[in-house]
C-alpha cells in the first residue's frame, strides 16, 4: 500500500504543520528573551533607569482625590485640599509592599524638606496593617487617603506600588517615579522636578 504524499492534506503536510506548530514556543521565548537582553544591556551600558517609566499623565491636573481617612492615623482624609496650592508628593504605598518598606526612610528625609507637602494612598490595604507599620517606621505623610479596592490607583495610572508623583500647587503632574526612590533617582529624577517646579535651576 502507498501513502499519499501529495497537496492534498497527507502525512507530509500534516507533518510540516506540526513542525511549523513546534517552533512557535521557540519564537516566542526567542523574541522575550531578546527583549529582556535589551533592557538589561540599556541599564548595564547606557545606565538606564528601567524604574523610571513615564506616564500618560505628566503635564496634565492630577485626577481628583476624595478619598476616606486611614482611621486611627490621626491624619485628615486625601481629597483635594491636601494638595491644593502646595508642592506635593503624593506616594502610593501598602504595608504588604516590601520595596515600600525599603522607600520608607527616604520618605521620612522628604518630609523634612520644607518645599514638599508628602501625602499617601493607602493601596488595597487592611487599615490596623497600615497603623502597625507607620507605627513602627514613622509616619511622613500629612494626609492619607484609604484605596481598598484599587480604584483610585488606577485614575492615577499605577503600574505597581511603590509610585510617587509629584503635584505643581496648580494640580499638574510634575514627575513620576516607579518603584522605591533610590539616590540616583532622587538626584536625577525628584530635586531636578523640585527645583524646576519653583523656577531654581538643579543643583
Amino acid at each position: 500500500m502507498s501513502i499519499d504524499t501529495g497537496k492534498n492534506g497527507g502525512p507530509k503536510s500534516g507533518g510540516t504543520a506540526r513542525y511549523l506548530l513546534a517552533l512557535i514556543p521557540l519564537i516566542v521565548f526567542a523574541c522575550i528573551a531578546l527583549a529582556v537582553g535589551k533592557v538589561m544591556y540599556d541599564q548595564e551600558v547606557h545606565g538606564t533607569d528601567i524604574s523610571a517609566i513615564p506616564s500618560a499623565l505628566i503635564g496634565t491636573k492630577a485626577p481628583a482625590l476624595a478619598l476616606a481617612p486611614l482611621e486611627g492615623s490621626n491624619l485628615p482624609a486625601l481629597t483635594d485640599a491636601a494638595i491644593k496650592g502646595k508642592l506635593t508628593l503624593v506616594n502610593v504605598f501598602a504595608s504588604w509592599c516590601i520595596p515600600c518598606r525599603d522607600e520608607h526612610p527616604v520618605l521620612k528625609q522628604l518630609a523634612e524638606d520644607g518645599r514638599l507637602n508628602i501625602v499617601a494612598i493607602n493601596y488595597k490595604d487592611k487599615s490596623e496593617n497600615a497603623l502597625r507599620f507607620l507605627g513602627e517606621l514613622g509616619n511622613p505623610y500629612k494626609a492619607i487617603g484609604i484605596d481598598p479596592d484599587g480604584s483610585s490607583a488606577i485614575d492615577w495610572g499605577v503600574y505597581g506600588i511603590p509610585e510617587s508623583y509629584l503635584v505643581a500647587p496648580d494640580g499638574t503632574i510634575l514627575y513620576k517615579q516607579v518603584g522605591p526612590f533610590t539616590p540616583t533617582s532622587l538626584k536625577e529624577g525628584l530635586y531636578p522636578a523640585i527645583a524646576k517646579a519653583q523656577g531654581k535651576p538643579a543643583s
